[in-house]
C-alpha cells in the first residue's frame, strides 16, 4: 500500500490490465485523480469527454473513463465509497486560494500533480479537469452546485483498471477552507494498492462500455 500523504500527490505506472485501489484511509479525504497515456502524455483522462461518453456527470461501476482522444483509460471497476463523485470542479490552485482570502502560498491540486510528475520526469501540457474521487458536489435545480463534505466511510476505495498503459496522479487534496474534506475543514493522507499483472485489456468491450 502507498501513501498520498496529506496535501501531497502521488503518481504510478499502469500496464494495461492492471488496476490501482484508492482507498479513503479515513474517510473524508477528496483525492484529485488524473491518467495519462503511457505512450503520449498529451492525451489525457478527460472528465468533458467520459461525461458525453456514459450520459451522465459520475461515473459508475461498469464506465469506462476516456481520454480526449475520445479512448478508454480506464474503467470504474469497484467503489465501496457510496459512489458519489465528482467531474465538474477544475483541481484547486494558487488563484482558487487566493479568492478564498488566502494569503501568501497554499498547497493545491494543480502543483501537486505537477510535482509528482516531474518525479517521472513529466511534464504536462496543461493541468487537466480531474476525476474527484469522493467530492461531492451536487448539482442544484439542474443548474447551480454546491460544496458539502465527502458521504465516504473510512477504508472506503474505488477501484479503476488500466485499458491502456498510462500513468496515474493522486492529490489528497489541500483544501482546508471550505468542507470539501469534511467538515472540520482538515486535509489527511489517502492511500493506493496497485493490483494484478499486466495482462489483456478488461473483460467488457470498448465497443459495449462506450454509450455514445
Amino acid at each position: 500500500m502507498i501513501e498520498i500523504p496529506a496535501r501531497q500527490g502521488r503518481t504510478a505506472r499502469l500496464a494495461r490490465g492492471q488496476a490501482v485501489r484508492v482507498i479513503n484511509t479515513y474517510g473524508q479525504q477528496v483525492v484529485d485523480t488524473w491518467a495519462f497515456s503511457g505512450a503520449d502524455i498529451g492525451e489525457f483522462m478527460s472528465m468533458e469527454h467520459t461525461r458525453i461518453a456514459i450520459g451522465r456527470i459520475i461515473p459508475a461501476v461498469g464506465d469506462p473513463l476516456v481520454t480526449n482522444r475520445r479512448r478508454p483509460i480506464l474503467f470504474v471497476e469497484e467503489d465501496t465509497s457510496g459512489g458519489v463523485h465528482d467531474t465538474l470542479v477544475a483541481a484547486c490552485d494558487r488563484w482558487r486560494y487566493e479568492l478564498l482570502g488566502c494569503r501568501g502560498y497554499h498547497d493545491n491540486c494543480a502543483d501537486n500533480l505537477a510535482a509528482a510528475l516531474a518525479a517521472l520526469a513529466l511534464t504536462p501540457p496543461a493541468t487537466p479537469p480531474p476525476l474527484n474521487l469522493f467530492m461531492n458536489i451536487p448539482v442544484i435545480d439542474g443548474n447551480r452546485i454546491d460544496v458539502r463534505p465527502p458521504v465516504s466511510t473510512p477504508g472506503s476505495y474505488v477501484t479503476l483498471r488500466a485499458a491502456m498503459d498510462c500513468v496515474v496522479a493522486f492529490s489528497a487534496c489541500p483544501q482546508d477552507m471550505v468542507p470539501v474534506n469534511g467538515a472540520a475543514m482538515t486535509p489527511t493522507a489517502a492511500h493506493f494498492d496497485i493490483i494484478g499483472e499486466p495482462c489483456a485489456a478488461p473483460a467488457a468491450s470498448v465497443a459495449a462500455a462506450m454509450k455514445v
